[in-house]
């Protein structure tokens, strides 16, 4: 009989698309041959989207894993939207009638359908042809934990949850100011906060859901799901933690070509001096909130890597690579040659982050630069800018301990003025900071849980194992 397979849907993404293909390679060693990956590969709304998916996948064609891609036909991305949360979520669900073409198509049996966690209303597809539905969570169990909650908050909190009395109450974790809350959850009247609801209670109907975390890192937020305390007391799908998720070079340094400029700056700096500044890669400043930033750099003192990118483009969402003349103070980069790097284009990240030069980590607080942060023990400043970010880095400040916070005004686009960075980046680099030695303690102990749960017969090693098994129990021969 033909190796069953688990047909991945993952939204386009670098970070879902890459997060959710390198678990399916995961979830592929350990079933030991039993099973195969099938990818249904979206053509992603705009050029340079496609161009990076192409990319992705032709190094994945390379790599000799069963593994096979299976392009969807084009459809017409949604025009009268509100944000990104409602385009993803109505572009996906577009690709109903498409996906379960390909499924019926299949000539092996299916074990299994993983979604991204904007896919849950193609579980009316997998219903209809009667294979079991996963949701693959990109994001943490905080976040999922929430988003849990969500249908019931919204019955509890008859006002906008900027203006409630109180704390949110999202178990497993401790209060919740609101203004901890995503910016998508903060406009009952938006088009994002519907979905946001809907997906909260679809997740209910899903077979298991597969989440990039560490069971060390949220265990008391993973056992009141678990409990059923986010769902009223209902028994959800079952949760499994397989994370850190992460694509890491597998070839020592030595190994690899020329290193990265940033990483060669690193290689003349001491040990533990250079605080990181990188924003992801929706994350760009204005030339008022870059002053604020070169200002406050500048006056801590500390060493600094500066990952700077410029607004976007008319008409386009991606930041640009930045001009520094125009971004940066007169004379800034003069006065601080001998202590800083500005970079204005991407850069490494992973490679920095593991440098031993980096001693902190101010960061937008993507749950995928979080994850390499914790992996290398890099302590960190949140400066959330959008999405869950804001939740995230809560829990990094008050759940893990991992990081020093940060004033960050949402009422102003998240700005942070220049006094308040220096406080943050001494807080986080001084020797004599307590605040800096628990967070510096923290990540270091997160670090080993981290590496700890991927190993043979660690937390996550094990939730890969219990999903492999579940999974191959399901497999069923689909047909039109």
């Amino acid at each position: 009989m033909a190796t069953p397979t688990v047909v991945l849907l993952p939204v386009w993404a670098a970070g879902h698309l890459m997060s959710m293909l390198d678990a399916g390679k995961r979830l592929l060693a350990r079933s030991g041959g039993a099973l195969s990956l099938t990818v249904l590969v979206m053509q992603a709304p705009t050029e340079k989207d496609r161009s990076e998916v192409a990319s992705h996948i032709r190094r994945e064609e390379g790599s000799g894993l069963d593994i096979r891609f299976h392009h969807l036909p084009a459809v017409e991305p949604p025009r009268d939207y509100v944000g990104i949360e409602e385009f993803v979520s109505r572009f996906v669900q577009l690709h109903a009638d498409h996906m379960k073409a390909a499924i019926s198509a299949l000539t092996c049996p299916v074990a299994a359908v993983v979604l991204d966690f904007f896919g849950t209303t193609l579980f009316d597809v997998c219903r209809e042809l009667s294979v079991p539905a996963y949701v693959y969570f990109t994001a943490n169990a905080a976040s999922y934990a929430l988003m849990l909650r969500l249908p019931a908050l919204h019955e509890e909190v008859t006002a906008e949850f900027g203006e409630m009395e109180g704390m949110v109450d999202v178990p497993g974790l401790p209060p919740v100011p609101p203004s901890s809350l995503p910016l998508p959850v903060m406009d009952k009247k938006n088009p994002n906060y519907t979905w946001f609801v809907y997906h909260g209670r679809r997740f209910m109907e899903a077979d298991g859901v597969i989440i990039n975390t560490v069971a060390e890192l949220e265990q008391s937020v993973l056992d009141a799901i678990a409990d059923g305390r986010c769902t009223h007391g209902i028994p959800g799908p079952t949760v499994y933690p397989v994370g850190p998720v992460l694509s890491l070079p597998s070839s020592p340094r030595d190994e690899q070509p020329q290193p990265h400029e940033c990483v060669r700056w690193l290689d003349a700096q001491p040990p533990a001096s250079v605080v990181l500044l990188c924003f992801g890669s929706g994350g760009f400043f204005t030339a008022t909130q870059a002053h604020e930033v070169a200002q406050g750099l500048e006056r801590s003192g500390h060493r600094f890597l500066w990952v700077l990118r410029g607004p976007p483009a008319a008409g386009t969402l991606q930041p640009t690579d930045a001009n520094l003349g125009e971004l940066l103070p007169e004379g800034f980069l003069e006065r601080t040659k001998d202590k800083g790097l500005v970079w204005p284009t991407k850069a490494p990240q992973k490679e920095i982050l593991a440098h031993a030069a980096v001693g902190g980590f101010v960061t937008h607080g993507g749950w995928n630069s979080t994850l390499e942060s914790l992996w290398f023990g890099v302590p960190m400043v949140p400066w959330p800018l959008y999405a869950e970010q804001h939740l995230n880095a809560f829990t990094l400040v008050a759940y893990m301990g991992t990081a020093v916070a940060m004033e960050v005004d949402r009422k102003r686009n998240n700005f942070v003025n220049a006094s308040e960075l220096e406080r943050a980046v001494k807080a986080l680099m001084d020797g004599d900071s307590d605040d800096g030695r628990k967070v510096r303690k923290k990540a270091t102990e997160m670090k080993a849980a981290c590496r700890k749960a991927v190993e043979e017969g660690g937390s996550s090693y094990s939730a890969v194992g219990r999903l492999s098994e579940d999974i191959r129990k399901g497999a069923v021969r689909v047909s039109e």
